[in-house]
């Protein structure tokens, strides 16, 4: 099924769709039926931007079995989420960057994101997959040590929210079941995680129909579906994070101190 892909060539910006290492380049709108313009480039000879550009990117916390029985939480019955800052979005192959105001621990959370396809309110759990343009790997990465500084107030979307930390792609993925995948992340070649979707609390339909109950959801919107077990902090001056799920894709970035 297509893999969708954003680029840059030329100082022009494009999109196609991926198959090995040849981009078959489209025209149109990527969310309305865009047709094949009969270019082709080597990925080799772009640049890999954001697969899409969100109004808003949905973070969820707290939705997979294993981490919430680690942590001693309750399992919940609707989404706990918070939103990313559209400052924040980052591409495949881009540096993540320590924020000057911040030096505390930053965190990779490896995960499956949802990118919605069409206008979104109030729809069934059942009509959930015709809203689902198609999945992408997530890094939604988080300066940790801030979420609980101020006992007043958890800081949830400033921690996740600096510049560089909502990290997406390098594709989206269409017509797949995410019910059978499994996200990897690999940092500097060691595998850190590796579980599976099938141990969330909220599903991805069920995630869509809730949350669409909450927001009208656009075209290009992300939705993190939260991570599992695994979780760790970027430790070293230069860092190579990889979240991998079979059928999407990998995406790579560096973490710079």
């Amino acid at each position: 099924m297509p893999r969708w892909i954003r680029f840059e060539h030329g100082g022009k910006s494009g999109f196609g769709t991926l198959e090995g290492d040849t981009i078959t380049v489209h025209e149109g709108e990527l969310f309305a039926s865009p047709s094949a313009s009969g270019e082709t480039f080597s990925l080799a000879d772009v640049t890999v931007l954001m697969p899409c550009v969100p109004k808003k990117m949905i973070a969820l916390w707290n939705n997979f079995h294993a981490l919430a029985k680690k942590l001693s939480m309750p399992e919940p019955e609707e989404p706990l989420y918070l939103i990313k800052t559209d400052n924040s979005y980052l591409a495949s192959g881009q540096v993540i960057r320590r924020p000057n105001a911040y030096s505390g621990k930053v965190v990779y959370e490896g995960e499956i994101g949802i990118v919605i396809g069409k206008e979104c309110k109030e729809v069934s759990e059942e009509d959930a997959d015709d809203y689902i343009f198609g999945y992408t790997c997530i890094n939604d990465v988080t300066a940790v040590e801030l979420i609980d500084k101020d006992p007043t107030f958890a800081q949830w979307v400033r921690s996740k929210s600096f510049d560089t930390f909502g990290v997406f792609g390098p594709v989206i993925a269409t017509g797949i079941n995410p019910d059978n995948l499994s996200i990897k992340t690999v940092l500097n070649g060691q595998e850190r995680q590796n579980y599976p979707v099938s141990d969330m609390i909220l599903g991805p339909r069920l995630i869509v129909s809730r949350l669409s109950h909450d927001m009208t959801l656009h075209p290009g919107d992300v939705i993190c579906c939260g991570t599992s077990l695994g979780v760790g902090s970027m430790k070293e001056p230069s860092n190579t994070i990889e979240v991998s799920i079979e059928g999407i894709g990998t995406l790579s970035n560096t973490f710079v101190q």
